[in-house]
């Protein structure tokens, strides 16, 4: 990644796209801590969280920012009930004992469409889509204000897709989130995004309000992507 210089407003959900490769999930890593940055600064809330050392910065930033990888089949740990691997970060950075991080982690069970009884079971008893909903309830747990989700239906069957999307969309509005938005299919971008910017070769090609880029592309590269598209409309059936 080069010379990526981006701004996402509070409130908002900011689109990356690009083709596999283009350095996509490498901004998201170092936006959350997880890569460091070889030059330049991520800056949160006026703070450059990159300068700050790797724990103390994953330490400092765990409550504000969440990420959501795109496969949840090797994202939980398959050892651990599901109501665990949701309470622990809880109790693991001293926000709540345990007794209370289990009610928590029931609740969010139910906000995002299963059930408390979920909580009893291990990972390897759900489907893709619902282990993505377990993922999600343990982002929320730490009750984040930026939400990164790094393609986070890619790896699910098209017709669970769009219930997904539509949960995201309902949770950042009911919990006035505001995200990142990681994903190389662009009907999925222009369905999500209120602002977008194209990767290629680890560079921006160009950032335009979702309406904008669709209708009005100015780079080339852009402008061959949405050429190469399927044809869709604004709104995702579900």
């Amino acid at each position: 990644v080069d010379d990526v210089t981006l701004e996402v407003r509070r409130g908002e959900t900011f689109g990356l796209v690009g083709e596999s490769g283009s350095g996509k999930s490498t901004v998201a890593k170092t936006v959350v801590g997880l890569e460091p940055p070889y030059q330049g600064k991520v800056l949160y809330k006026g703070v450059d969280i990159s300068a700050l050392s790797t724990d103390s910065g994953l330490r400092a930033n765990c409550t504000d920012m969440q990420i959501i990888f795109q496969d949840p089949f090797s994202s939980l740990n398959p050892r651990m009930r599901v109501r665990q691997i949701i309470s622990e970060p809880m109790v693991y950075h001293s926000l709540a004992e345990k007794n209370e991080a289990n009610a928590v982690a029931d609740e969010l069970l139910v906000r995002v469409g299963l059930d408390k009884a979920a909580g009893d079971k291990y990972p390897h008893q759900f489907s893709g889509g619902q282990r993505q909903r377990i993922c999600i309830a343990r982002a929320l747990v730490m009750r984040p204000r930026m939400l990164i989700c790094d393609e986070p239906t890619s790896a699910l069957d098209v017709s669970i897709q769009a219930s997904l999307l539509n949960l995201l969309k309902d949770l950042q509005e009911e919990l006035g989130l505001t995200m990142l938005f990681i994903s190389h299919d662009l009907a999925v971008i222009r369905q999500m995004c209120d602002r977008i910017a194209v990767m290629r070769y680890g560079k921006l090609c160009e950032v335009a309000d979702s309406e904008t880029l669709f209708a009005d592309p100015q780079h080339p590269y852009t402008k061959e992507l949405l050429r190469l598209a399927p044809k869709f409309s604004r709104q995702v059936a579900v």
